[in-house]
């Protein structure tokens, strides 16, 4: 095939049906566009995640949403797909490439509640909807150091229905993932952005992964310029620490990779560079708890940030290290059944 011929060729793009989906692998595909000069159609996936009724942490959330993406990319269905990247098991098959994490979106977790309330101003008992035993874990923890109490309702369904719960009367609150919000051009309707402080967001929260199939490198080389190379290190990281836990992604587990404002460094000297920032260190926290909230390991740790972008051996050690000091902490002890 020729180059001119490719070049007219429309990229098939895999993704999720639900909005959200739709939404973000819109946004990847219009970056592709721009990066390769081709045309990129969207093909819709039905995943089993999104046809199960059952709660996530019953069926095993990890790679329930991307099965049937990656069954597609091997087939030659669709030419590359766009995940969550908290959605992907920690282990990369050999016959796919993640050829890209373009730029996290907010990693952070948002509550919209009845009457504009902040966590903090919900009633005593209040009902807080979310699937999450990760966010269970950490809500009903901080609603204890207030000396009060919530009931975590465990739900599905969109991020409509969700919200839904709210307007309807039927919850007090809902917890959502503020870059999906964010995404679907709902984030006004946040009534608190959740500190880390408070609530550690699920590893790789508010990246996205764009993976193809590993032979096809000349497109993986060209969807490699979508790569954010400080994202990769830290969900690198988070995802280091979640598969040394031996945990899968519905685990009360929560990581965040940071890039505190002490380690940017002004650089000096003329030329294009001068006056921007460089970053020299990140910060990986790590939290494991008992969905009652009644016990939290909460630890952290710090570390270089890679001089390369291929460089993953610092942010691989840091998960590692801090799983190691967690476990030590009894966190194994806190997740029930770990994922083998």
């Amino acid at each position: 095939m020729t180059d001119s011929t490719t070049r007219g060729t429309p990229l098939r793009l895999g993704t999720r049906r639900s909005k959200l989906a739709v939404a973000q692998s819109g946004q990847v595909a219009d970056a592709v566009r721009e990066l390769t000069g081709r045309p990129v159609e969207l093909v819709e996936i039905t995943t089993y995640g999104d046809t199960s009724r059952e709660q996530l942490a019953r069926i095993g959330g990890t790679g329930v949403f991307v099965s049937a993406l990656r069954d597609a990319l091997l087939a030659g269905e669709i030419d590359f797909a766009v995940h969550s990247l908290k959605d992907l098991p920690t282990a990369q098959p050999g016959e796919l490439t993640l050829a890209a994490v373009p730029r996290r979106e907010d990693p952070r977790d948002a509550l919209i509640a009845r009457d504009g309330l902040a966590f903090e101003e919900l009633p005593d008992g209040a009902r807080v909807g979310t699937g999450s035993p990760r966010r269970m874990a950490q809500l009903n923890a901080w609603a204890r150091s207030l000396g009060r109490r919530i009931e975590a309702v465990p739900i599905r369904g969109n991020v409509d229905t969700r919200i839904g719960f709210v307007e309807k009367g039927e919850l007090d609150g809902v917890v959502l993932a503020a870059a999906g919000l964010t995404r679907i051009g709902r984030i006004d309707e946040a009534t608190e952005l959740l500190s880390p402080d408070m609530v550690l967001p699920a590893p790789g929260q508010g990246a996205l992964a764009v993976e193809c199939a590993a032979v096809n490198a000349d497109l993986a080389a060209q969807l490699a310029g979508l790569d954010d190379p400080l994202t990769r290190a830290a969900v690198i990281a988070e995802r280091s620490l979640l598969a040394a836990l031996e945990a899968g992604c519905s685990a009360p587990v929560g990581a965040l990779a940071d890039f505190p404002p002490n380690s940017r460094l002004r650089s000096s000297g003329g030329g294009p560079m001068a006056g921007e920032q460089t970053v020299t260190e990140m910060r990986l926290r790590g939290v494991v708890g008992t969905t009652d909230g009644s016990a939290l390991v909460q630890l952290s740790t710090t570390g270089h940030v890679p001089a390369s972008p291929d460089d993953a051996t610092t942010p691989l050690r840091m998960g590692r290290e801090l799983a190691a000091e967690m476990l030590a902490k009894g966190a194994a002890g806190l997740m029930g059944e770990r994922a083998l």
